[in-house]
């Protein structure tokens, strides 16, 4: 069905603000980051289907015969999951990535007709197609992912919808993995509870933190037409006040205000991103190298994980290998 080989790549994302708050209708605000996961696919003639994915360390194949047995009695519905287990060989022995990834990977093929295409119409395909490997790996999904990886730039979500911001400015983040592992179902439920036990204090908050996302997406906009140092302690402002909502609405954790307080010190702001209780910080980067490295440098004292990168990258794009930098082309073909 593959007639030669296909290189893609989607790009990572962040929140930088709306986090939690988006679940009760207020607005969030998502951006593709210039970190992106790549994809080759290639014709076989061995009569198997292979799948490598180096990240995790999982290497799977499985005879073609046997997967058009199983396409004959496969309707795409979730209930099909355990048969799809059963098929893959997926134990509790393997780790969550690897079980997950790959259990993904085998419900898009056995759901996916051969249908490439770029038109607004397939990218819409595209974006339905990831939100149903997201279903296979999270559950219920908000959609925030898939919609970003597809899209790629800024999109401010609200009420299940997204819409995007026509024009992004240029604006780095350093993103720290603090490495501490978290439940988002658990945090989720927790703020749940807060908000049932304590409605007239939560509710303003939740209500702040919508009108933070608002902001933020006026002044980056304003700041795509006119560049201009001016509008950088605002976003910074608006770090610092987010972060201390998402500390009382009980997301924080020690790793997080440890980011915080060593970025602090080199005269940057940082903000938890996503569920929070571990995970990953975002911090604002002004135009200055040398502040930045010094940061990196006492994060990764503290044995956190540092990538520095941009919002506002281009969504699922296609490549032809000449385009792609030595270490991805490393990736795909090692020594």
């Amino acid at each position: 069905m593959l007639a030669k080989p296909l290189t893609l790549s989607a790009p990572g994302k962040a929140i930088l603000h709306g986090e939690h708050a988006v679940v009760y209708g207020k607005a969030a605000l998502a951006v593709a980051l210039n970190l992106r996961t790549f994809l080759r696919i290639k014709p076989s003639n061995n009569g198997k289907v292979l799948i490598h994915l180096p990240n995790i360390g999982t290497s799977v194949n499985w005879e073609t015969f046997r997967l058009r047995t199983l396409l004959t009695v496969f309707s795409g519905n979730p209930e099909q999951m355990d048969a799809l287990k059963e098929f893959a060989g997926i134990t509790t022995e393997l780790s969550a990535a690897e079980s997950l990834g790959t259990l993904a990977f085998l419900y898009l093929y056995l759901s996916i007709s051969a249908k490439y295409g770029w038109s607004e119409e397939e990218m819409d395909l595209i974006n339905r197609w990831a939100f149903r490997g997201e279903q296979v790996i999270h559950g219920k999904p908000s959609g925030v992912d898939n919609s970003v990886a597809t899209w790629g730039g800024v999109l401010r979500f609200q009420s299940g919808k997204f819409t995007s911001l026509k024009r992004v400015p240029t604006l780095r983040i350093l993103l720290t993995n603090t490495k501490v592992s978290r439940s988002t179902k658990i945090l989720v439920a927790s703020v749940k509870d807060k908000i049932l036990k304590f409605p007239a204090i939560m509710n303003p908050v939740l209500a702040s933190i919508d009108a933070i996302s608002h902001e933020c997406e006026s002044v980056l906009e304003a700041m795509a037409v006119s560049p201009s140092q001016e509008y950088y302690p605002v976003l910074e402002e608006l770090f610092d006040i987010n972060q201390h909502h998402l500390n009382v609405i009980g997301v924080g954790h020690s790793s997080l205000d440890n980011v915080c307080r060593v970025t602090a010190t080199h005269g940057l702001h940082s903000k938890l991103t996503g569920a929070g209780g571990g995970g990953c910080a975002i911090t604002l980067l002004r135009p200055d190298p040398l502040m930045v490295e010094a940061a990196r440098q006492d994060l990764s004292a503290c044995g956190f994980e540092c990538w520095e990168t941009s919002i506002g990258a281009p969504g699922i794009c296609l490549h032809s290998l000449s385009s792609l930098k030595a270490e991805v082309l490393h990736i795909f073909n090692p020594v």
